[in-house]
C-alpha cells in the first residue's frame, strides 16, 4: 500500500480525451484508452485537488500528417517546437477534444491545462507549452501555491504525454505516483521504456488505485 496525505496531494488526469481513444478511430486511438475513467475517478478520491490537461489543437498545423506514410516522420523546416508528424487530433470544437465520457466536466476540475494551441507548437508534457520546457502552462506554480507536494498521475498515452508530464513534475520537485491502471500506451516497447525512465528518477508505481491508502 502507498499512503497518501490528502491535503498535500493532487490527482492529475493527463490528456484523457476522446481523440486518444477508439471513440475517435481516425485520430490517435490508444487501445482501451476509454476504459481509464473509473481509475482516474478513484484516484481523485485520495486528493485534495484534481487537475486535467488537454490537447487543444488547431485544424491546420505543420505537424499534421496528410498521409499515413508521414506519421512519425520528422517535421521539415525551422520549427524548434515541433519534432514529428501526427494525424490531426483533439482539434478544438470537435469530439476528439472533449474529455472521455464518465469524467467530470472541465468546470469541476480545480485546474485545466490547455496545450498545443499554437500551430507551431506540439508539446507532450502538460507543464510546458514548448519542447524545451521554458514556457510554463502555470500548473507547476498553481500546485505549489496550493501546497501540493504529491501528485497521482494517470492518463493518455503512457509512453508520450504521461511520461513527459511525470518527468516534468519530478524535475519541479514533486513526489509522483503513477497509477498504471489509469494509463494506456501506444506500444509495448515504448511503454516499458517509459516505465524504466520514470523508475530511474524515483517515481512510485501502483498497479491500481486500490493500492492507495490514507
Amino acid at each position: 500500500m502507498v499512503k497518501v496525505e490528502k491535503s498535500i496531494t493532487a490527482s492529475f488526469d493527463v490528456d484523457p480525451q476522446c481523440g486518444f481513444t477508439p471513440l475517435c478511430p481516425d485520430e490517435l486511438p490508444v487501445a482501451e484508452g476509454h476504459f481509464i475513467t473509473d481509475q482516474l475517478n478513484a484516484q481523485a478520491e485520495f486528493a485534495q485537488y484534481r487537475v486535467v490537461s488537454k490537447d487543444c489543437h488547431p485544424a491546420e498545423a505543420p505537424w499534421i500528417a496528410t498521409s499515413p506514410d508521414q506519421i512519425m516522420t520528422p517535421v521539415e523546416g525551422d520549427y524548434p517546437n515541433l519534432d514529428i508528424k501526427w494525424p490531426a487530433h483533439c482539434v478544438v470544437g470537435t469530439k476528439g477534444n472533449s474529455l472521455i465520457p464518465g469524467l467530470p466536466s472541465e468546470a469541476e476540475y480545480d485546474f485545466v491545462v490547455e496545450k498545443g494551441i499554437e500551430p507551431e507548437m506540439h508539446p507532450y508534457g502538460a507543464c510546458y507549452h514548448d519542447l524545451s520546457d521554458q514556457q510554463g502552462t502555470g500548473v507547476i506554480e498553481w500546485l505549489k501555491e496550493n501546497k501540493v507536494t504529491d501528485v497521482i498521475v494517470g492518463g493518455l498515452a503512457t509512453d508520450y504525454c504521461v511520461k513527459t508530464t511525470v518527468l516534468q513534475l519530478v524535475k519541479a520537485g514533486f513526489k509522483v505516483i503513477l497509477n498504471k491502471a489509469a494509463c494506456r500506451g501506444i506500444a509495448d516497447d515504448s511503454i516499458q521504456s517509459a516505465y524504466q525512465e520514470m523508475q530511474d528518477i524515483g517515481v512510485i508505481f501502483i498497479a491500481s488505485s486500490q493500492e492507495l491508502a490514507r
